[in-house]
């Protein structure tokens, strides 16, 4: 579709958090003009002409960590430690669910993405092939990473999924990875990485989410989860780790001067207790850093809003200083960032030729006024009740608190309750 949204205030993220007035166009799924109000080319006939009324138009939010299909476990097994919560509720109701299962309550995930902004998600779950259709079928995209454990599936099954659904649709991609390395044994590790030097391939993990599974891996072998999986050469062609809350300042240097990504997931960690991630010092050795929800049971919501709010207002905790994480470091993180780490290049900005993945921030709310500095507004006071719009490829999915196309939402959070019910049962 060929869309002209006109009377902006456009946050490009292209310089920095500078806002621009003007103009934005799209036709198909790419960004065709971005600037000041001109007019379009004799002949140029659009399909629909949005008047943003003074509101943002910003790049859209990348969750780069998520387990979307987990929306089952909402509120069902929480006020519990990660591993009692794993063992005891989680691995126990995830042996139950189906394929199907996984699709559906994917869906319901991609409707709590539409309404908060999220243009991209970066996925590591059960049944690969059914999130990516959910997300084809709802118009979503995604970055899938393989959860590979020592309870499946194998690198073989890794290998064929990373050859197949690489090439399955323009919406999905993916990469990689192993859960944990407390889930996985060294055998196991030494094959994955066998496999990613064969395909060049980053690779990514959870990675020293808690205090217990950094001691047991020093125990285990001498090392930290990073120093550990970098011996085995997990980390020769990239990639990045999942919370790093405990990483040790070598730690920090090896993601460094590899160049690998770091989520942070301050929500997850803040429920479970986990701790906080030293986010600032991460952000002075240069270590790209992103931002993840972590699954809808652990956290419990899929709101960057709040994960914003989070990072910015632990760091500040943390160090000690209301001075650190300024608002607009924490914005790159939530957009610019996250699409770095998901290796989406083409998603990461406003400009002409980019995919034209974007939210409308509405203004016109008592939580987003005055206009003293519209980049803070968003990231201290800002909520999911501003997403006025989402586009994904150039579609425009969600709008004024309605979805697009034939979804319905009530039939999806049936479906949910249902499957819930017989998992639990």
């Amino acid at each position: 579709m060929n869309i002209r949204f006109y009377n902006a205030r456009i946050l490009t993220m292209e310089q920095g958090c500078d806002l621009i007035r003007g103009e934005l166009w799209t036709k198909g799924e790419r960004i065709a003009y971005v600037g000041p109000e001109k007019e379009a080319e004799p002949g140029t006939v659009w399909d629909e002409q949005i008047d943003c009324q003074g509101n943002v138009l910003m790049p859209g939010f990348k969750n780069a960590h998520t387990h979307s299909a987990m929306t089952a476990m909402r509120s069902f097994a929480d006020d519990m430690p990660l591993q009692e919560w794993l063992n005891t509720r989680i691995f126990p109701l995830e042996a139950k669910m189906t394929e199907q299962d996984n699709n559906d309550l994917t869906k319901l995930a991609i409707l709590e993405y539409l309404t908060t902004g999220v243009t991209a998600i970066f996925d590591m779950y059960l049944s690969p092939k059914d999130i990516a259709q959910a997300c084809i079928d709802m118009g979503m995209r995604c970055v899938l990473v393989s959860g590979l454990n020592k309870f499946g599936p194998s690198v073989k099954e890794m290998e064929n999924r990373y050859l197949s659904l690489n090439r399955l649709h323009p919406l999905i991609s993916y990469r990689m990875g192993v859960h944990a390395e407390y889930t996985c044994d060294r055998g196991l590790l030494e094959e994955v990485s066998g496999l990613i030097h064969q395909y060049r391939a980053p690779l990514f993990a959870h990675l020293s989410e808690t205090e217990l599974e950094t001691r047991e891996c020093v125990e285990r072998y001498g090392m930290t989860p990073p120093r550990f999986f970098d011996s085995l050469g997990l980390f020769d062609f990239g990639g990045g780790g999942y919370h790093c809350v405990y990483f040790t300042e070598e730690d920090m240097d090896l993601f460094a001067k590899k160049g690998l990504h770091i989520v942070t997931n301050p929500g997850s960690n803040t429920k479970l207790a986990s701790g906080i991630a030293p986010v600032g010092r991460f952000l002075e050795k240069k270590i790209n850093v992103a931002i993840g929800t972590d699954g809808p049971s652990s956290n419990n919501c899929l709101d960057m809003f709040r994960e914003m709010f989070l990072v910015t207002g632990l760091a500040k905790l943390l160090q000690k200083d209301a001075a650190a994480m300024d608002a607009r470091e924490v914005l790159a993180m939530a957009t610019v960032n996250g699409a770095r780490a998901m290796g989406l290049a083409d998603a990461d900005i406003l400009a002409e030729g980019k995919l034209a993945d974007l939210i409308l921030i509405d203004l016109h709310q008592p939580n987003m006024q005055p206009l003293n500095n519209i980049v803070k507004n968003i990231v201290y006071s800002g909520s999911k009740q501003n997403v006025k719009l989402t586009m994904i490829n150039g579609q425009i999915l969600y709008r004024d608190g309605r979805f697009a196309g034939d979804v319905d939402p009530e039939a999806i959070y049936r479906k949910a309750n249902e499957i819930i019910a017989r998992l639990a049962g």
